[in-house]
């Protein structure tokens, strides 16, 4: 059974999330420790899959030592991109 995916924009936030980790090369287990956050929750975010809230999202911005904003902004970004694609 395959996880339920969720909105173009979860998706894109997930995107955004893996960019911001791979550029500076952390493991999902590090950004987890980071940020307080099971790295089994990091990857589900990352596919798209979880519909994190605000208090998530905050710490997964310290953990990614950005700004939300800036997280947030750069998600949007990946959804103006012409070859994001969003799966259903």
């Amino acid at each position: 059974m395959s996880a339920k995916k969720h909105s173009p924009e979860h998706q894109a936030l997930g995107r955004a999330v893996l960019v911001a980790r791979a550029r500076q090369a952390v493991s999902q287990d590090e950004l987890g420790a980071r940020s307080g956050l099971h790295r089994n929750y990091i990857g589900a975010m990352e596919r798209g899959e979880i519909n994190a809230t605000f208090a998530v999202l905050l710490k997964l911005a310290r953990g990614l030592d950005m700004p939300l904003s800036r997280l947030i902004a750069e998600a949007e970004q990946v959804q103006q991109e012409p070859h994001f694609r969003a799966t259903s």
